[in-house]
């Protein structure tokens, strides 16, 4: 019987047994440990900027910077509908209104042409996905937002490694975040990083992590905040993996490579874009779209597939179809036609870091069977 192919599966076996041993050795097992200054300078160091702020997770790292930003009631914030839910979550849960973009239809990014006629009085800032495995076309964005005097909050949870006309992603917002997720190119297990090169942001974002305590006196608290630290044990984890990540970044591009070249001949899909001017796919996920004539959708191939033993997931649905939303009368009458139909008919194949040729070549053929 052939086993199970999951849709990720992370690779663990550079130094994280060494840091991890020696978290337990040293009794450093808290955000106090040593591994996490580490982890958050050499992070910062990567993606090129001066702070990194550890933080438990990348959803809960959106929610810090919109707060650091002092985005709030009324104010309101442009993003693609096409992301996962904790970017306009912590856009509604700070107040504020989230103002969705279609995405284009071949990097399946923000659609830069229709950004400028959502912007109001009341916009605030633009915040920038990062999606799946091309970056955002940000020079366009980033004259929008000093055309209109608005902030960049850029969400690079996907793109560890990826640049931009050899810029690092994660180098452009006001702050910019990442996560730490075990199908993400480092992980930490749970786990997010917050980076800025603003002194005041990236204080003001130590203090948000870790409940507003007071320097002079810990438990009076001028303001609210969260418990969202890292621990050591996990930065420990982050720090290892980070020192492999060139390595990540190639092995990733090789499957990609694989995968496409396997799948030239079959009609029935659209494959992801290789590259654009700005960047060469760095294929966090592997993802496909059933084009029009396809006689069933994304929830139905990848019941086929899991049939076969073939892990896979779906696409991110769009924000302005979600019930939550739509329950709080956010994005009556919109409509993003593309995002809409990618959400529907797309998928993605096996991409973790683990995954082998023989599992790609094994993947490519069942997906194959379910159009004969």
């Amino acid at each position: 019987m052939t086993e199970f192919i999951p849709v990720n599966e992370p690779l663990l076996n550079g130094k994280e047994k060494q840091y991890l041993n020696e978290c337990i050795d040293t009794g450093w097992i808290s955000s106090e440990g040593s591994f996490v200054k580490q982890f958050e300078q050499a992070f910062a160091n990567r993606v090129g900027r001066k702070y990194g702020i550890a933080v438990c997770n990348g959803s809960m790292a959106i929610d810090a910077a919109i707060s650091a930003l002092d985005i709030g009631e009324g104010d309101e914030v442009i993003l693609p509908t096409f992301t996962i839910i904790s970017c306009a979550a912590a856009i509604v849960r700070a107040g504020a209104i989230p103002v969705v973009v279609d995405c284009d239809s071949t990097t399946w990014n923000i659609d830069i042409k229709q950004l400028e006629a959502k912007i109001t009085p009341q916009t605030k800032a633009i915040m920038v996905v990062h999606i799946y495995g091309l970056p955002v076309d940000m020079n366009p964005v980033l004259e929008i937002a000093v055309k209109y005097g608005l902030k960049i909050l850029e969400d690079a949870a996907e793109m560890h490694g990826q640049t931009y006309f050899g810029k690092p992603c994660g180098s452009f917002g006001e702050l910019s975040t990442f996560s730490f997720y075990p199908n993400k190119h480092v992980t930490t297990g749970e786990g997010g990083m917050i980076v800025t090169d603003d002194e005041i942001l990236a204080e003001k974002c130590r203090s948000l992590r870790n409940l507003c305590f007071q320097p002079q006196q810990r438990f009076i608290h001028e303001e609210l905040g969260w418990n969202l630290r890292m621990t050591n044990l996990q930065a420990a984890l982050g720090l290892a993996q980070l020192e492999r990540l060139d390595e990540f970044i190639q092995r990733k591009r090789n499957m990609g490579k694989l995968y496409t070249e396997l799948l030239a001949d079959v009609s029935e899909l659209e494959l992801p874009l290789t590259k654009t001017e700005y960047a060469d796919n760095i294929y966090w996920v592997y993802g496909v779209v059933l084009k029009d004539f396809v006689p069933f959708d994304a929830k139905e191939a990848m019941k086929k597939l899991r049939e076969q033993k073939i892990g896979t997931r779906p696409f991110f649905w769009c924000m302005h179809e979600q019930p939550v939303f739509q329950k709080m009368g956010l994005f009556k009458q919109e409509s993003c036609p593309v995002a809409e139909n990618i959400a529907r008919r797309g998928f993605y194949l096996p991409s973790g870091l683990a995954l082998n040729n023989q599992q790609i070549q094994t993947v490519v053929k069942s997906l194959k069977t379910i159009f004969a």
